[in-house]
Order: structure tokens, then C-alpha cells, then sequence
């Protein structure tokens, strides 16, 4: 019987945009993958919350975002584990739960120079197989742990979550940025406004 071959894709995605699902659909067509599980983080670890839609919000707009995509999957894993998040537990646990499904870790190609500093990362490299993107024109850093990254080619994309929020911010459109649903639910709760920023919010958890 074969494995199953599923790529692990973890982030805040705060908001999720059509650059994650560009990653996510080109490393599923290039490296054979059966599905894409997206992890939303807890609590980021070397991360400031402040600027955090809440779990509710950030799990409803990936929800959004994959629900085309009947290879897209949303895993609540480290919402429902609470705490910090750290990649060696999401690992292990997914591990014991599905000891016959082959992972994949999906990462930035920026992510890669800070392999080294992540937490039991001898341990996870045998545990996972990494995949970073590498975007044309660009040089993946090189450290003792970057040779036994699977990298993937991507045409340059350059939106980030950060500049999103910051649009929203200023009043500037997202669309096209986002997924139609993404927009709406940013719309629709005023999610990142100065308004109702996470840190005015009466609401927020953090």
C-alpha cells in the first residue's frame, strides 16, 4: 500500500494570501503530493502577538482561502494544543497519529538561513522533509542544514501578509491579494483597522 504523501504548511497567516496558495499548489503539482494540510500557529514562537487576528478569525479566513481546493486541508492542531508552537511537536504528534503518512514541511526560502536556531531541528530533519521555495534571481543561504532542503523555483510573487495588514491599515484595497472570501471576512469584522486594532480590542484573547 502506498504512503500518503502530504506536505505540512504552518504560518499565522495573518491574513492568508493568494501567495501561500501559489506555494502550497506548486509543491503539491511538483513533488507528487497527495494534500496540503495548513497548520495555523497558536502563539508564534520569536513572535509579537500584538498585531494577531484572533484564532477564530485567522482559522475562518484560511478555512476560506482552501475550501476550492479539495486537496487543500486546514488542521487545527496547535490551535487545540495551545501553548507555544514549535514544529518538533506538530511533528511528532502527526507522526504518532498517522505513522503510515510520508510529510513534508513546507518553508520560505528566508526561513532557510534560520533552520539552526529552530528548536530540535537535528531531530526534526530526520523526523521531515523539508521544501523551501527559491524565487528566481535569489541565493538560498547556505548552512549545514540547507543541503538537505527540497527546493522548488517559483515565479516572484510579492505580497506578504505584513504589507496586507498595513494596506488594510491605510485604507488601500487588498483585492487580488487575497481570496474573495479573505476580503469579505476582513471587510466584514474590520479585521487590522485602527479602529479595532488587536490591541484596542476589547475581545482579544492575547
Amino acid at each position: 500500500m502506498r504512503m500518503k504523501k502530504v506536505g505540512l504548511f504552518g504560518g499565522t497567516f495573518n491574513p492568508p494570501h493568494i501567495g501561500h496558495l501559489l506555494f502550497a499548489q506548486e509543491v503539491l503539482v511538483s513533488f507528487g503530493l497527495d494534500e496540503i494540510w495548513f497548520i495555523p500557529v497558536n502563539v508564534p514562537p520569536h513572535k509579537e502577538s500584538d498585531d494577531l487576528a484572533s484564532n477564530e478569525d485567522r482559522l475562518d479566513m484560511l478555512k476560506s482561502a482552501t475550501n476550492s481546493n479539495d486537496r487543500f486541508y486546514v488542521k487545527t492542531i496547535e490551535l487545540e494544543r495551545e501553548g507555544r508552537s514549535y514544529t518538533i511537536d506538530t511533528v511528532k504528534q502527526l507522526n504518532e497519529m498517522y505513522p503510515t503518512y510520508d510529510f513534508s514541511f513546507l518553508i520560505g526560502g528566508d526561513m532557510i538561513e534560520y533552520l539552526p536556531k529552530w528548536v530540535s531541528i537535528d531531530d526534526l530533519m530526520k523526523l521531515v522533509t523539508f521544501i523551501g521555495v527559491k524565487r528566481p534571481g535569489t541565493t538560498v543561504v547556505s548552512n549545514e542544514y540547507s543541503k538537505d532542503v527540497r527546493l522548488i523555483e517559483m515565479p516572484q510573487l510579492d505580497i506578504s501578509s505584513t504589507d496586507i495588514r498595513q494596506r488594510v491599515h491605510d485604507g488601500k484595497p487588498i483585492t487580488y491579494m487575497v481570496p474573495e472570501g479573505v476580503e469579505a471576512l476582513v471587510k466584514e469584522r474590520s479585521l487590522y483597522e485602527p479602529r479595532t486594532s488587536i490591541g484596542n480590542r476589547q475581545t482579544s484573547t492575547y
